[in-house]
């Protein structure tokens, strides 16, 4: 039984796609660990409801991207956002965590805030990249910033925004040197064959745009190339049949190709070359040490409109963590079969290329090994002890 003066905390926490979930179950976990009889409530997917949170809202509601796929949904985003806003007005929490979204997030933060509940955003909108004027509407939504990435980290000192860099999660969960060999054993892969990943996205929508090029791709490839094996990974049943519906559709039943169910980390240890949809795959690619040709397609629409705001001249996340071109970027009406296929296999030829690419990732994953989670809740516990909350002694966390 709790001591009559201990105050329970009471967390309001909120992600609306399955990074976003990800991230909030590692951060449920470790703010357990100091404050045992927390309670968190929100929004959030399997991995923040395995933690212990209650979910007010399936988050897969609010899992869409890109303007024109946004605005189908507006309605429900906005009716979905108003009741979450009442429920905190109501059931004030001791702080929000808003995780990722920021379309989304900003929103709800700023007005908790206005009532005088302390707000984190973990994740840094991209302003960076483009709409750099968000970092206004920030000032005023967020009482503290997480960021993944450490050039995020003067962007919000400058604007007087208290800030903590985090590092990358999955810099923690994924080897330092993958056991490439090892991997390929467990595959029934032998050491000569010449092993080619295919990631073209992990949403339906993406599929949309890219699974047809992919394929067109793979076919190009071996025409020219005896031997090869493309191995695809996919995160959900939707796009497995997507995929193999395309297949189908391009007569291309025949390609030497297999489909996975998941076990993107598998893939990118076990091949030679990736060609990825831009995303967190690409960071995936990188923390595995494989090479790579980043490519995305969307609408016209939504594409165009986000190049006319967008600041720096690269989009995978390898290239702005290396802050130059270090693997290859084909985009949109660039990214034909034939353009793709000819840039995976002269990354695949060249293995001067390739090793200087693994050093280069190395030193990148380096820096983003951070311990998280545990920084994460480090920052958070202060706002939660101000009012009260009284936590268990943080020595695991500050060993981090």
């Amino acid at each position: 039984m709790q001591p009559a003066n201990r105050i329970l905390p009471n967390i309001g926490i909120v992600a609306t796609e399955a990074s976003g979930d990800q991230l909030g179950g590692h951060l449920i976990c470790a703010l357990k660990a100091c404050l045992p009889q927390a309670q968190f409530i929100g929004i959030g997917g399997p991995n923040m409801l395995a933690a212990g949170m209650q979910s007010l809202f399936p988050m897969e509601k609010l899992a869409v991207h890109g303007y024109v796929e946004i605005l189908r949904r507006l309605p429900q985003i906005v009716w979905i956002r108003h009741k979450l806003r009442n429920y905190f007005f109501q059931h004030r929490p001791h702080i929000l965590i808003g995780i990722d979204s920021p379309d989304f997030n900003l929103g709800l933060e700023e007005k908790l805030k206005q009532r005088g509940v302390p707000t984190v955003h973990y994740v840094s909108p991209s302003i960076w990249a483009w709409r750099g004027e968000r970092i206004h509407k920030i000032k005023r939504a967020v009482s503290h910033m997480l960021t993944l990435f450490p050039f995020e980290l003067p962007l919000y000192e400058k604007a007087g925004i208290p800030v903590t860099y985090v590092g990358h999660p999955l810099a923690e969960l994924l080897p330092d040197v993958p056991d490439h060999a090892a991997a390929r054993e467990q595959m029934r892969l032998l050491p000569t064959t010449k092993v080619i990943a295919l990631l073209p996205g992990s949403r339906q929508n993406e599929l949309h745009y890219m699974a047809d090029t992919f394929i067109a791709t793979a076919r190009c490839i071996s025409q020219v190339l005896a031997g090869v094996q493309f191995l695809v990974p996919l995160h959900s049943r939707e796009t497995r049949d997507q995929f193999e519906s395309a297949l189908y559709h391009n007569n291309a039943q025949d390609l030497p190709l297999t489909i996975l169910f998941g076990h993107t980390h598998n893939a990118l240890t076990v091949a030679d070359v990736a060609l990825v949809a831009s995303g967190t795959a690409t960071l995936e690619a990188l923390l595995l040490k494989c090479p790579m040709v980043i490519t995305y397609k969307a609408n016209d629409l939504s594409f165009r409109m986000v190049k006319n705001k967008y600041y720096l001249p690269f989009v995978g996340l390898p290239n702005i963590l290396a802050g130059e071109f270090i693997v290859p970027e084909i985009l949109q009406r660039d990214a034909t079969p034939e353009n793709l296929g000819q840039a995976v296999l002269n990354l695949l030829a060249d293995e001067t290329v390739k090793e200087r690419l693994r050093r280069k990732f190395s030193a990148i994953h380096a820096k983003l090994r951070q311990n998280t989670a545990q920084r994460a809740a480090q920052a958070i516990l202060p706002y939660l002890e101000s009012q009260g909350v009284t936590s268990e002694p943080m020595a695991d966390l500050r060993g981090g």
